[in-house]
């Protein structure tokens, strides 16, 4: 019959809090058998349990900006430093730092695309990136549910970036822009002047 542990003595042997092991099996981190009044930990789940806390952590770092302008003036760089300070803090062993310049509604990004490869492979454990809206504008949620799927949880930094107004404006900009591309094509002098219309209007706003 497979051996039992107490919460005070799992306590003891990790060197922490019995208050921290009861977190932890409230949490469903650490499974356990309720008998009786008490919580009682299989050694085959311990086990478990320690080797996950002792293995290395792989992270991949997604970062991405919107324009070739921001790439310029140093904000994805920026972003990208931020990111390994965080994964550093955490102990996590960076494995992989992907960047994409284009609009967060654009699904084509080679980077995500990368990040898919990764994450199907099992070649990472954990997705860092510091805005929601830096791997999608929408379907977060999603993205987020199907990583999961495969093992692979996502950790977003902050919380918010920008006002709703700035991420619809900048929505409304690279919709228009991308259409009149696909219309009139890059090229063309129509192009051009569209999108220095719309950008001119947006600065001056």
């Amino acid at each position: 019959m497979e051996r039992l542990y107490r919460v005070s003595e799992v306590a003891r042997m990790l060197n922490v809090s019995t208050v921290a092991v009861r977190k932890w099996i409230r949490l469903g981190k650490l499974r356990a058998k309720r008998i009786g009044k008490l919580w009682m930990i299989p050694e085959s789940e311990l086990k478990r349990f320690l080797g996950e806390k002792t293995r290395e952590i792989r992270a991949v770092i997604y970062a991405r900006v919107s324009t070739n302008k921001q790439e310029r003036d140093g904000n994805l760089d920026r972003q990208v430093e931020r990111l390994r300070n965080y994964c550093s803090a955490k102990g996590y062993k960076v494995i992989d730092v992907v960047t994409d310049v284009a609009s967060g509604l654009k699904e084509d990004r080679n980077g995500l695309h990368k990040i898919f490869e990764m994450v199907e492979n099992k070649q990472v454990d954990v997705v860092v990136v510091e805005f929601k809206d830096r791997l999608t504008r929408f379907g977060f949620e999603y993205l987020k549910r199907y990583f999961e799927s495969h093992g692979v949880r996502v950790e977003v930094v902050e919380e918010s970036e920008k006002s709703y107004i700035d991420e619809l404006t900048e929505d409304f900009v690279s919709i228009v822009i991308s259409f009149a591309a696909r219309i009139y094509g890059k090229p063309s002098q129509k192009f051009r002047k569209i999108k220095n219309a719309v950008e001119e209007i947006v600065k001056n706003d």
